[in-house]
């Protein structure tokens, strides 16, 4: 059975057939001052907002999913369509609907763009997010993943892009030259040991007006803690609002952030109230390949991460750059949390 290393050169191939396509549109858009184009809602996929500039990533998988049918069985989940399961015809004919998951074939969940609102407006980098389960009768779950590819999508002023791809355990960081398509190096990414409490960039996720006071409120409550208890210096403790939950989670593995709260689910469930949240087909992959950079993603409340890779369910958590800059933190936020 074909396991993830036989498919890393396909999925790479897909992520830069998106990020091609993706920059084709936005670079067009700009040069005819049609940005407004790009930024439009096109429609409601599965899962998210499909925007203009959505549309030709969406296209370019589904050429790639056609041809990759031609070859042998798999499933394909996008946030615009959902999950789809193709296989070869006979006589060279197009691929052919199959009627599930149970065909042999992979299974593999990719959110062409995460991060469209920030690059619709060439203003930051967003990613394509892969996740790649082995064959299974049924809808993998994030504890089904063997392997996850996070590729980066930069704005048009960007030299450069980066490409994670990880198994359990090894992430490999490749960056390449954006005009040439050269390799410039690769390596296996390691976190640091660091655990320090401030200098550093300590993000709580608050995008919606309605809910930023409530998660205001935990995020100053626990930074008092840190004053407290553990000395943090809070003149230097940095917020970043990166509407990309996988750019979030590079800039962890990377060191860049020392830690992440993303508790917008955790903070509606508790309120009964509505929240755009992050999605698993937006993080799955991403979080797979952080954990095997060495860092620490759990649930925002400290528990296990596990869920459907579906299009609907709303997933929150907490990130930390090491184990123990968890071991040191973790408490503090699970004490507020507590006492909310």
């Amino acid at each position: 059975m074909p396991g993830f290393g036989a498919w890393t050169g396909r999925l790479t191939e897909l992520a830069d057939e998106i990020r091609r396509a993706t920059r084709a549109a936005l670079l067009e858009g700009l040069e005819r001052g049609q940005q407004a184009e790009l930024a439009r809602p096109h429609g409601q996929g599965a899962g998210d907002v499909t925007f203009g500039l959505d549309v030709p990533s969406e296209e370019a998988l589904d050429r790639w999913f056609v041809a990759r049918a031609r070859e042998g069985p798999l499933s394909l989940f996008s946030e615009d369509r959902g999950w789809r399961h193709l296989g070869p015809a006979p006589g060279g004919e197009p691929p052919r609907e199959l009627p599930g998951f149970d065909h042999g074939g992979p299974r593999i969940a990719v959110d062409p763009i995460d991060g469209t609102r920030n690059l619709m407006v060439d203003l930051r980098s967003a990613w394509t997010v892969i996740s790649f389960a082995h064959p299974g009768p049924g809808m993998p779950r994030f504890a089904d993943l063997t392997g996850g590819v996070v590729a980066e999508i930069p704005p048009t002023n960007a030299a450069r892009h980066r490409v994670l791809a990880a198994e359990p355990g090894e992430c490999r960081l490749a960056e390449y030259d954006l005009l040439r398509g050269t390799r410039l190096g690769s390596r296996i990414l390691r976190v640091d040991a660091d655990a320090r409490a401030d200098h550093g960039y300590f993000p709580f996720f608050r995008y919606e007006p309605a809910h930023r006071p409530a998660l205001a409120q935990l995020e100053r409550a626990f930074f008092e803690r840190l004053a407290r208890h553990e000395g943090a210096d809070l003149c230097n403790v940095y917020d970043d609002q990166y509407i990309s939950s996988a750019g979030q989670l590079v800039l962890l593995a990377l060191g860049t952030y020392r830690m992440i709260v993303d508790a917008r689910a955790l903070v509606a469930r508790r309120a009964h109230v509505a929240a755009v949240t992050s999605k698993p087909y937006d993080v799955a992959g991403a979080i797979l390949c952080t954990r095997a950079a060495g860092a620490v993603v759990t649930a925002a409340d400290g528990s296990p991460l596990d869920f459907p890779l579906d299009a609907t369910t709303q997933v929150d958590m907490a990130g930390y750059a090491n184990e123990a800059t968890r071991a040191r933190l973790e408490p503090h936020w699970l004490a507020v949390l507590a006492e909310a």
